[in-house]
């Protein structure tokens, strides 16, 4: 055992002793063992409480907190030794010596006494009572933090019951005057909390600092907030429209259903009919709209289709059973059935975002048999490429056959036919109409097309060729197409100027090159709405002439020869 000569004469911190009883005989049993610090800063080198600080159980606790490995001071040793044999003690009343120096086995002397003296000669038969008191704060001794104070307050209770039963002292608390001051607290503001869990090595904030802060998270949050409510009214206003939208397509399908569809031939022409029309057909009853408005002036039936599907599959065996490409070439050019063999290519590559008609999809058989058949109906035309667009958007609203019949006659349709058979006359004719009514309506982009010469064809031919089902998103595609059947031929090139009438801004600021790869994609964000203000807003009429007006003077004054200016038309 350490006696008081030991404690504080070696101790770099502090080399003041804790009062230590004379009177009393050290390690002997049910005695209290006044340990103080070792030398070098040693685990029992504890910091003395002041005077009228606390009582000799609270001494005791703090010693036994530094010997089981507390929070202790920095500098201090955590790590207790397993105290040894007991060592005999010395006089009590041995004079102090500040400058003693450390013999061999003191530097833990301090940690041995506490262990000795407060877990076994104190209180045996309650150490684990208070280990399991002091050590319940989870992490306590591993991070540093201080154990509760209910948990001490109950270790304090426990050393003080064996105090006084050993003692036969009474232990008062110590005047509320001279109690330490708790500096443990709750953060009684927002600066508060700031300052206090900066980094040690951080000078602290100040107040100002802090309320700007607090003033900048507060006006980041008031943000959020402002975003989140017009982000949520944003959709409410779009579940709004949609509702509404869907109500009036519900509506409009009644109309049609009950009152237009069996009186097709007297209302197809009425002003209210052409209304509902424009504003796009209800999907359940467009498939049967297209079939009406496109007509049947070919007389395809059903039984007919299946004879051409036939023909498709044999020719189709036989080609796999033909030998070297040469002979291919051949075939193709004595007959147009030959593009059977280009189908099977286009196919994979329509709509390629739904997969339906990808191989192995639902609809990749029916699209290649209603491609095939009419292969081998119009052997004169053959299969030209976006032919599989149009017929895969008349396969999404029509059953098998039907769709057949609708695509036959659909292709059979003079600007169709002209363009799929690829007559250079006829197409220029339709270039040359096109550009009379992009003059008309829109002068300052048609002379910008004109300074770098980008003529209609470099955009018009794939729009033409698919019916816009490729450039355009397919639901707004399918509108087009609903007045396109109540239109003809002249609603496609309205819709052409449309498109550029909603992007003449974006156009106007363009080249050649970025027009051209403009309008050869489309941006995907268009909407039926704003397209189809902009078509609303084309004239198609030059002065006094319509389309098929404008368009008879212009094959008229090629016939003439004038091919090479553009025709410029007085009313």
């Amino acid at each position: 055992m350490v006696g008081p000569e030991d404690a504080g004469a070696c101790s770099e911190r502090n080399p003041k002793l804790l009062p230590v009883p004379t009177s009393e005989p050290v390690g002997q049993e049910g005695k209290m063992i006044p340990a103080s610090g070792g030398c070098g800063g040693g685990v029992g080198g504890v910091e003395p409480l002041e005077e009228g600080e606390g009582t000799p159980p609270q001494q005791l606790l703090r010693r036994y907190l530094a010997a089981a490995g507390g929070p202790l001071e920095p500098g201090l040793c955590r790590r207790p030794l397993p105290a040894g044999p007991p060592r005999a003690p010395r006089p009590s009343a041995a004079p102090r010596s500040d400058s003693c120096p450390p013999d061999k086995g003191s530097r833990h002397r301090g940690a041995e006494a506490v262990d000795a003296g407060t877990s076994r000669n104190l209180f045996p038969k309650r150490t684990k009572e208070l280990k399991s008191v002091v050590h319940s704060a989870p992490g306590w001794k591993l991070f540093g933090k201080v154990p509760p104070r209910e948990n001490l307050q109950k270790a304090s209770k426990i050393i003080q019951q064996e105090y006084e039963a050993r003692t036969g002292r009474t232990c008062k608390p110590p005047p509320q005057s001279l109690r330490r001051k708790n500096f443990e607290f709750e953060p009684l503001s927002t600066t508060a909390l700031i300052l206090e869990d900066r980094p040690s090595n951080l000078p602290a904030k100040s107040v100002e600092e802090a309320l700007r802060h607090r003033q900048e998270y507060d006006e980041m949050v008031a943000e959020a907030k402002k975003r989140e409510i017009k982000e949520a009214h944003k959709r409410k206003k779009i579940m709004k429209e949609r509702f509404k939208q869907e109500e009036n397509i519900a509506n409009a399908m009644v109309i049609w259903i009950n009152e237009i569809l069996p009186n097709w031939e007297v209302m197809r022409s009425t002003r209210r009919v052409r209304e509902l029309w424009w504003q796009g057909l209800p999907p359940s009853v467009r498939g049967k709209v297209w079939s009406l408005a496109v007509g049947n002036e070919l007389n395809i039936t059903p039984e007919l289709y299946e004879i051409f599907l036939s023909r498709a599959k044999e020719r189709w065996k036989s080609f796999s059973e033909t030998s070297s490409e040469n002979d291919t070439e051949g075939v193709f050019v004595a007959d147009r059935e030959a593009s059977l063999e280009l189908i099977k290519l286009d196919i994979s590559r329509t709509f390629p975002s739904l997969y339906i008609f990808q191989k192995g999809g639902p609809y990749h058989d029916v699209l290649h048999s209603i491609l095939g058949a009419y292969t081998c109906y119009r052997p004169d035309v053959g299969y030209v490429q976006g032919m599989s667009f149009i017929a895969a958007v008349l396969i999404l609203n029509l059953e098998e056959a039907d769709a057949f019949i609708a695509f036959a006659n659909l292709l059979n349709k003079p600007c169709q036919l002209a363009f799929f058979r690829v007559d250079h006359s006829m197409m220029l004719k339709y270039f040359a109409t096109f550009e009379v009514f992009f003059e008309e309506n829109l002068s300052k982009l048609f002379l910008h097309f004109k300074s770098y010469s980008l003529t209609p064809d470099i955009y018009l031919i794939d729009w033409i060729f698919t019916l816009y089902s490729k450039s355009l998103p397919l639901d707004l595609a399918c509108r087009v197409w609903d007045v396109f059947c109540r239109d003809g031929e002249e609603f496609l090139f309205r819709t052409g100027l449309g498109i550029l009438r909603l992007y003449e801004d974006i156009l106007l600021q363009m080249d050649f090159i970025h027009i051209a790869q403009f309008l050869t994609k489309l941006p995907e964000d268009i909407t039926s709405e704003k397209l189809f203000s902009c078509i609303a807003a084309i004239q198609m009429q030059n002065s006094t002439k319509k389309w098929t007006q404008v368009f008879a003077s212009v094959m008229k004054d090629i016939k003439e020869g004038d091919k090479n200016n553009t025709p410029a038309l007085k009313s």
